[in-house]
């Protein structure tokens, strides 16, 4: 039987067309009878048994990944997922997530984008080939994409990206857009404002909390500690003018009571209601983008933040992470 001789030219360009070690790229083409296109298949081929195998593993590290085309107007967030952090961190598996970004950049969903060419495959088998390469688990766990008048990332470490899209260009768009998108990165909201809600949820949400801090306090009681105060609103949408009257009306009964003479109640009513609202606007402050504390002046909300450069809006925003 004629031994199939390959060259080291030969196995360098498999290795840099597949990303294999040189090892699996030589037994590739001896098996492919150094056909260069059949030895592709064979390392897809696998691919597909070592993805088989590992089709139950968890997925949970990786690299989180954004794009924005040259204009600003449109950019994608793809997570790129591994099994390891040790693979999650390789240098060639962050620019194979590069290389996924840029055609992610071009398709409108995630099944588009699974489908899209990559180098002569799609990316669904370029997946599958690469892990046959690496040995483990590859796949694409997230992919959102947003389109404004202005769209501006963040990364953090690889590990959370954001997008935000701004309603207009204006000076220092890029700042603003990155801050904001810090802001999305960092404190997970989950939409814009307390006006997106439902009422049912913020409903439901409110009795669930209610009936947690409640049920805190009988132990803390039991432990002799500071009870947690217990809020009768949890979101903006429910301090209607009748509710903010009667805050009003009642932190001025209880400076009355404490003696306190009129004349110096202008100065301390505005402090006592936004206290009123900071206790009462709990759900608002963990999920709504623009009612938040703005991470970097918490002097001021995004919303707040946003208006400090002229006539433009956060018109949407999304989130991808890994796990």
């Amino acid at each position: 039987m004629e031994t199939v001789k390959v060259s080291a030219a030969d196995v360098k360009k498999l290795r840099e067309a597949t990303g294999a070690g040189m090892m699996d790229c030589k037994k590739a083409l001896v098996e492919a009878g150094n056909d260069f296109d059949k030895a592709i298949d064979v390392l897809r081929k696998k691919g597909q048994k070592i993805a088989a195998k590992r089709a139950d593993r968890d997925s949970t590290e990786g690299v989180a990944v954004t794009k924005i085309n040259d204009d600003n107007t449109v950019g994608v967030a793809i997570v790129l997922a591994c099994e390891t952090d040790f693979v999650g961190k390789n240098d060639s598996f962050v620019a194979l997530g590069g290389q996924f970004a840029d055609i992610a950049l071009n398709t409108n969903s995630k099944e588009e984008f699974l489908a899209a060419d990559f180098g002569g495959m799609t990316v669904a088998d370029k997946l599958v080939e690469q892990t046959g390469v690496i040995g483990e688990k590859l796949e694409i766990t997230a992919f959102e994409k947003v389109e404004a008048a202005y769209v501006g990332a963040y990364t953090h470490i690889g590990k959370i990206a954001a997008l935000v899209g701004l309603s207009a260009v204006v000076e220092n768009a890029e700042e603003l857009a990155k801050d904001v998108a810090m802001q999305v990165a960092s404190m997970g909201a989950t939409t814009l404002s307390y006006k997106d809600f439902d009422p049912a949820f913020v409903a439901a949400e409110t009795e669930a909390r209610i009936a947690v801090i409640e049920k805190d306090n009988i132990e803390l009681g039991r432990l002799g500690k500071t009870l947690k105060n217990v809020p009768q609103y949890i979101s903006m949408s429910q301090l209607t003018p009748e509710v903010l009257a009667k805050a009003e009306a009642d932190a001025k009964a209880e400076l009355a009571a404490e003696g306190k003479p009129e004349k110096i109640w202008d100065r301390i009513l505005p402090g006592k209601i936004d206290r009123f609202v900071a206790d009462n606007t709990t759900l608002d402050m963990e999920q709504c983008l623009l009612d938040q504390a703005f991470i970097k002046d918490d002097k001021k909300n995004v919303a707040e933040y946003v208006k400090t450069y002229g006539d433009v809006e956060v018109s949407t925003f999304k989130r991808v992470t890994l796990g």
